[in-house]
Order: C-alpha cells, then sequence, then structure tokens
C-alpha cells in the first residue's frame, strides 16, 4: 500500500513474526517521513524518536579514554546508535551484530536514512547472528558493548533471551569487554530496581542514568533508562 502520506517499504515473515518496515508523515513532521518497525503486531521503533539510542552510544563512549576504540552494537534497528558511535573520531571498528538478515538488507538497499552513510563507513561491518547468544560465548573482545534488542531484561522480545540477562549471563557477557570497557544497556521503559541489582551483582561497577524527551506519538513525557557496567 502507498500514498502521499504513507507507504509499506518492505515486509516478511521471520523466526520472531511478521516484520515490517513502513514510513508515513504526520501533520507535525510535514514533508519528511517518518521510519518505523513493526514486529509480530507489536510496535518496535520510529525515527521520530530516537534520543536514548544516539545517547547509548554517546554516554558509553563518554566513559572511555583513549583512541582505537572498538565498539560492537547489539540490534541494528534504523541504525542510529551504530551512527551515533560511528560520530566519535576515536572510535577504530563497529561490529553491528542482527539477527534478521531483512534488517541489514534494509540498509544495504537504502530503504531507511542512515543506511547509507553505515554502508559507506569503512569502519562499520554489518555480522548476521544472535548476538545476545555470542556474547555468551568466546571471542573478540570490546571497548564498549551496546546492547539494544528488548523492552527491557523483565520485558523480553523473545522470551529466550531471559538467561543472558540473568547475573550468569551478564558475567559471561563482562568477558568479551577489554579492562577497562563498558557494557550499556538501552531499555524504552523508566529504571527497574531488579535490572539494577543483576548489574550491581553482575559487574565492578555499575549504574543507571535516564534520558527524557517528549513523545509525540505518546503526547507526553517519556523517561528511557540506560545501564551501564564496568569491566
Amino acid at each position: 500500500m502507498a500514498s502521499e502520506r504513507f507507504q509499506e517499504l518492505d515486509w516478511a515473515a521471520t523466526e520472531l513474526g511478521e516484520l515490517v518496515l513502513r514510513r508515513r508523515r504526520t501533520v507535525a513532521t510535514g514533508d519528511d517521513w517518518v521510519y518505523e518497525v513493526k514486529l509480530a503486531d507489536r510496535f518496535l521503533m520510529s525515527s521520530l524518536n530516537t534520543a536514548s539510542e544516539r545517547e547509548l552510544a554517546t554516554r558509553a563512549l563518554a566513559r572511555l579514554s583513549g583512541d582505537g576504540l572498538r565498539v560492537l552494537v547489539g540490534g541494528l534497528g534504523l541504525g542510529y546508535t551504530a551512527a551515533a558511535a560511528l560520530q566519535d573520531p576515536r572510535v577504530a571498528c563497529v561490529d553491528v551484530v542482527e539477527r534478521l538478515p531483512q534488517v541489514v538488507a534494509w540498509h544495504r538497499r537504502g530503504l531507511v536514512p542512515l543506511g547509507a552513510a553505515l554502508c559507506a563507513d569503512a569502519r562499520c561491518r554489518f555480522v548476521l547472528g544472535d548476538c545476545l547468544q555470542q556474547l555468551q560465548e568466546p571471542g573478540d573482545t570490546y571497548d564498549a558493548i551496546l546492547v539494544d534488542i528488548d523492552d527491557s531484561p523483565i520485558h523480553l522480545l523473545d522470551e529466550g533471551h531471559a538467561p543472558f540477562y540473568a547475573i550468569a549471563g551478564l558475567k559471561k557477557a563482562r568477558r568479551r569487554l577489554r579492562a577497562g570497557g563498558v557494557f550499556a544497556l538501552w531499555t524504552s521503559l523508566p529504571a527497574e530496581p531488579e535490572v539494577q541489582a543483576r548489574f550491581a551483582a553482575a559487574f565492578a561497577t555499575a549504574d543507571c542514568e535516564t534520558v527524557s524527551f517528549d513523545n509525540p506519538l505518546l503526547e507526553e513525557p517519556e523517561a528511557n533508562a540506560l545501564y551501564f557496567g564496568r569491566a
């Protein structure tokens, strides 16, 4: 379906359910398109609100010193976290691990606004795979690991993700950090005490920050929590 105000750009049946990429124009955005993703009839993300996804990268990297930084981004989505990481000139490489090949294809086909820039940046590499599973296994180490996959460790996109967010799972992920590295987790909800307790138990130091913004979709303020743990 396509019109001057609404277009469905892609549809696919995936292992997680029906995946839809669409864009629309609103009175508030004028001629600018708002890109949206739905998965299994659930509204997943929008280009209208990207502050917390970008802050996930900028706040994590602000905690690091030195150059030649290696970054892993878990979950490509519309690409805002990866793009924010690449804006830091100290970053040498960004590995973006994405489970759904259709999402990577959106970027390579230029269907989403940041796709061309991410594909053109030699520091950025797309890796197909289950990021949460990969982080439970030995492998390359990073200065920053940025995860943006579930609404929160308590509100999951896939119930199979639960072991990763347990204390034991977070400790395994910590082993993929270089000395002094930062593990950062995006959530769509305000801070949850249970999640803070897990981070405190799994990392040498841990804290939580809030990103507040006006959400025109809800017509009210919204707060997302970012959790940080140090190796």
